[in-house]
C-alpha cells in the first residue's frame, strides 16, 4: 500500500515548527491515527531526517539539533498569506515590513512560485486597495475563501465579467454578474467593487434590485466565483477605497443627520472618518470669512453624536433631525450641572 506522501511532508513541516508534538497532537493535526503517526515518523527516518522520540509524560517527536531545513516551499494559500501579511504591513507601517527586509522578502517569494501561481498573486495585489483605519476591528472578521479572492483579482485585472454566488446580510442567497473594478480591504473585512450589468445597488449595501448600478459585497459571503467570456470597460475615475467609504457613509439607517460646521475637514476627520459622514465644502458667506462644511451622515441612535459635537469644539447648526437637537440641549445642561457642583 503506498505511503500518503502528503501527510508525511505536512508531518515535517509541524516538525519544523519546533518543539516536540505529542503523538495525540500530530494524530489529531494529520486526521490519522497515532500507529499512522508513528509509520510516518519511521518513513522520515528512512529519509534520513532525524527525528527523535522523546519518552514520558510530556513525550512526543521533535527534530533533532542541527538539522538543516530543506528550501522553503510554499503552497498557494501560504504564499497568498506571507504576501498579503507583508502588504498589509507596509500599508500599516509595521516595523520591517516597509523596509527593504520586506520588499526582498516579497521578491524572493515571487521568484520561486511556479509561473501561474505568482501571476495570480500579481493580479490581486496589483488589484488590492487599503482603506484608512477608522478603528480597529472588534472581533477577528471572517476570511474570505482565497480561490474567490485570486479569481476575482484575475477579473479585476484582466476586465472579464465573474459570475457569483452570494449570501446578503438577511440570508438571501442569489447568484448574480459582476463587473468588479477592485479589492478593498477595510478593518479586517474583505469587499470587492464593481457594476452588475443585469440589477442595481442600494448606495450604501449593494443588495438592492435595479439596472447597472454599482455594487459592493463582502467576500466572505461569496460562496463560489467563476470567469464569464466577454470584457467590459471599467470607469478611468474609479476609486474603490473611497467608494466603499461613501456607500458605508450612506447606508440606509433610521436618521439622516445634517449638519454644518465650521471648521476644516482635518477637524471633522479627527471625530468623524469617512465610513461615518460624508463632508462638502460650502461656499464662504459676504459676513463670515472662516470655513464651513456641510456634513451628512445615517444613524440608527442618535445619542451618541451630542458627545462627538462637544469634542469636536466648533460652532455647528443642526439642519435636520429636530430630535437631535433635543439630545444637544440635553447633554449641555447635563454638563453643566456637573460642572456647577462643588
Amino acid at each position: 500500500m503506498p505511503r500518503p506522501t502528503g501527510r508525511v511532508l505536512t508531518l515535517l513541516e509541524l516538525l519544523q515548527s519546533g518543539g516536540t508534538r505529542t503523538v495525540a497532537e500530530l494524530a489529531d493535526r494529520l486526521g490519522v491515527d497515532g500507529r499512522t503517526v508513528r509509520r510516518y515518523v519511521e518513513h522520515l527516518i528512512d529519509l534520513d531526517v532525524p527525528v527523535e522520540s522523546i519518552r514520558g509524560r510530556y513525550g512526543g517527536y521533535r527534530l533533532g539539533s542541527g538539522y538543516r531545513l530543506p528550501p522553503l516551499m510554499l503552497a498557494e494559500d501560504e504564499a497568498l498569506a506571507v504576501l498579503l501579511g507583508l502588504a498589509a504591513g507596509r500599508r500599516a507601517g509595521l516595523p520591517g515590513a516597509g523596509s527593504t527586509a520586506g520588499e526582498t522578502a516579497s521578491a524572493k517569494i515571487r521568484r520561486v512560485l511556479p509561473k501561474h501561481v505568482a501571476g495570480r498573486l500579481a493580479a490581486l495585489l496589483d488589484s488590492l486597495a487599503f482603506t484608512d483605519p477608522s478603528r480597529p476591528a472588534a472581533a477577528p472578521a471572517p476570511v474570505p475563501d482565497a480561490e474567490v479572492l485570486l479569481t476575482l483579482a484575475d477579473a479585476v485585472r484582466h476586465r472579464r465579467p465573474v459570475s457569483l454566488r452570494y449570501t446578503d446580510r438577511s440570508g438571501h442567497r442569489s447568484e448574480r454578474t459582476l463587473h468588479a473594478y477592485g479589492i478593498v480591504a477595510h478593518e479586517g473585512r474583505w469587499y470587492v467593487t464593481g457594476a452588475d450589468p443585469g440589477t442595481a445597488a442600494d448606495p450604501g449595501t449593494g443588495e438592492d434590485s435595479g439596472t447597472g448600478e454599482e455594487r459592493t459585497f463582502r467576500l466572505d459571503r461569496i460562496t463560489d466565483a467563476r470567469p464569464l467570456p466577454g470584457s467590459f470597460e471599467a470607469p478611468t475615475d474609479h476609486d474603490p477605497a473611497r467608494r466603499l467609504l461613501a456607500g458605508f457613509a450612506a447606508a440606509e439607517y433610521r436618521h439622516e443627520v445634517v449638519l454644518r460646521v465650521r471648521a476644516t475637514v482635518a477637524q471633522v476627520r479627527a471625530h468623524l472618518p469617512e465610513t461615518v459622514a460624508g463632508v462638502t465644502e460650502l461656499a464662504p458667506t459676504a459676513d463670515e470669512g472662516e470655513e464651513w462644511l456641510r456634513v451628512e451622515l445615517r444613524a440608527e441612535r442618535l445619542d451618541w453624536l451630542p458627545p462627538v459635537l462637544a469634542a469636536l469644539d466648533r460652532p455647528f447648526v443642526i439642519e435636520r433631525p429636530s430630535e437631535l437637537r433635543a439630545l444637544v440641549t440635553a447633554f449641555a445642561n447635563r454638563l453643566a450641572s456637573h460642572a456647577l457642583r462643588t
